[in-house]
């Protein structure tokens, strides 16, 4: 029989407390309880064996009890570190100056409305050359921010105070012939899962929604160190699940009756709605690639390790990534370039260089796909088809590659672990009751279960993911680039684990008018070829450059 208040689980000899309530049982353990315990997670020892470990498992209840006692906010990681390195595996260590395409003079339009929808480059340079100063951008972009935020609830807080100094000293600095470089000047939202000083960081979520981490994440100290201008919290669904948070529901701009996915659902709403040039999400599991195929954005998932998580939520430490949601594979380029490497404070970064060259020639890279997966049925495969011919039409080569024969879904349950320890005290205060999403497969479900997961389990799952990494090794060795359908959950999940890079990129539109996208997967720490030959695709086509009508008197809302 299990108590109300505290539920035991046996695994190989190791006593994992599925307690999810403050209070914990006082009785003694029997043989009873645990034998009923140890279903769940089907074993079968016999009742000789299980009370010989009745002591032993009543000793580890009370050192739970006084771990408890410990605080432990979420911004403390544990003393294990995922290592997504194969054996054999050898790190670029030449640095190179970084390049992105020369802009063609750029000239403000007469129309001051079209800047909603500018690249990062032509921004810059209009910003460069003083044709618009910064606090006159950063003005329109408040602006856009504060016309079409309500209605597509992508915005947490409005960072106006701020952003008008940071816009002011930009300018001075930038007559002052202090330039600093592409992003100097330009306005930019955040997944408000990233800390800020003196400004709330609500995680999405009820029992936070008036939280304040007074400190700049590491991501956004770098993006003002490149004299960027921070003007907005962006909405994420309620501890990065989905796209409905404490204050409604994430819209899509190209539909109000759709939502924009998750978890980084305000920073690909606003972006691809032109309410900032670009944004910075977050993916443990399809956060930047889900949102980003519902709003039409360009979305990096960097390589696990590459950017520092300091000042973000914890939702998943070995899956964890941060990167940048834009407009093109370029300005992705240049955004990833200001926020990559070591802070010293995450210590999951490795010091690799980023070498991105607009000018790679794309035939000299070794380009894969999944073919059995762009052969299946369904609903958008003639945007994937067309992707396939107009690389092939340009003289790319693609070659057949196929995914480790290894489970991987199974291994997500890492995320039920680590999400259940990163929010102990939420569960077992009983505030999860506060979150707007209870159904079963919302996180304090997701959360409680988690907590029935054996640590030797747990384990034995990182165990497999071991060899899941050494064969994704293996089995792109000889390829630089692979493509892979956006909707492909197993390559979702398979490269996720592993840590592997991707760029999400629109690449046409579904009949009800909704986008899709492509996903271009990379080697570890392979953004520079990846983000190149993104770049070389979006060369061929203009998907990337269509943007919804923002005449939301013309459009349904749900």
């Amino acid at each position: 029989m299990f108590k109300k208040g505290a539920m035991f689980l046996i695994g190989a000899g190791c006593f994992v407390s599925g307690a999810f309530i403050s209070k914990v049982a006082e009785s003694k353990l029997t043989v009873d309880m645990v034998r009923d315990a140890q279903k769940l997670i089907g074993l079968n020892f016999t009742d000789a064996q299980l009370d010989s470990t009745l002591t032993e498992l009543e000793e580890f209840k009370e050192n739970y009890e006084v771990i408890r006692k410990q605080p432990l906010t979420n911004d403390v990681a544990p003393a294990l570190v995922f290592n997504p390195i194969p054996v054999g595996y050898t790190f670029p260590t030449q640095k190179q100056s970084f390049e992105v395409t020369k802009s063609e003079k750029v000239k403000l339009p007469k129309n001051k409305e079209e800047l909603a929808f500018y690249s990062v480059p032509q921004l810059a340079e209009l910003v460069r050359t003083q044709q618009i100063s910064s606090e006159e951008l950063t003005k329109f972009y408040i602006a856009r921010l504060k016309k079409y935020g309500p209605t597509l609830e992508c915005v947490t807080t409005l960072t106006e105070e701020l952003a008008l100094q940071q816009a002011r000293k930009a300018d001075q600095e930038i007559k002052a012939g202090k330039y600093k470089g592409m992003l100097h000047g330009i306005p930019f939202g955040v997944k408000d899962l990233l800390s800020t000083k003196k400004y709330k960081t609500t995680w999405g979520a009820t029992p936070y929604k008036d939280q304040v981490i007074d400190e700049d994440a590491t991501v956004v100290q770098r993006l003002q160190d490149a004299g960027g201008v921070l003007v907005a919290k962006l909405t994420l669904g309620a501890l990065a699940m989905g796209d409905v948070w404490y204050g409604g529901k994430t819209r899509s701009p190209w539909d109000l009756e759709k939502g924009s996915s998750g978890s980084s659902a305000g920073s690909a709403a606003a972006v691809a709605g032109g309410l900032v040039p670009y944004a910075i999400g977050t993916e443990t599991l399809g956060s930047i690639v889900s949102p980003s195929t519902a709003c039409g954005t360009t979305g990096l998932r960097p390589t696990f390790g590459r950017v520092s998580r300091h000042g973000a939520m914890a939702l998943s430490w070995s899956m964890d990534k941060i990167g940048p949601i834009t407009r093109s594979a370029e300005d992705a380029a240049i955004v990833f370039n200001a926020i990559y490497g070591p802070d010293g404070k995450d210590q999951s970064v490795y010091d690799v260089p980023f070498n991105y060259n607009p000018s790679i020639n794309p035939k000299k890279l070794r380009v894969g796909y999944l073919k059995k997966d762009f052969e299946r049925s369904y609903g958008f495969k003639e945007n994937d088809q067309a992707t396939l011919k107009a690389l092939t039409d340009a003289g790319i080569e693609l070659v057949p590659i196929e995914l480790p024969d290894l489970p991987a879904r199974e291994l997500t349950l890492t995320i039920s672990v680590e999400g259940a320890a990163a929010f102990d005290d939420l569960t077992r205060s009983g505030r999860d009751s506060l979150l707007v999403a209870q159904h079963k497969n919302a996180w304090p479900n997701i959360f409680r279960a988690g907590r029935f997961i054996p640590a030797v389990e747990y384990l034995q799952a990182q165990r497999v993911r071991t060899l899941l990494v050494q064969q994704m090794q293996e089995k792109l060795k000889d390829i630089d680039v692979y493509l892979s359908p956006s909707f492909a959950s197993n390559n979702l999940v398979v490269t996720n684990l592993t840590g592997h890079p991707c760029v999400v990129l629109p690449n046409g539109f579904q009949k009800n008018g909704m986008p899709t996208t492509i996903t271009f997967m990379g080697k570890l720490f392979g953004e520079a070829e990846l983000l190149s030959f993104a770049k070389f695709y979006q060369s061929l086509t203009s998907h990337e450059e269509q943007h919804p009508s923002m005449d939301f008197s013309k459009k349904k809302r749900s």
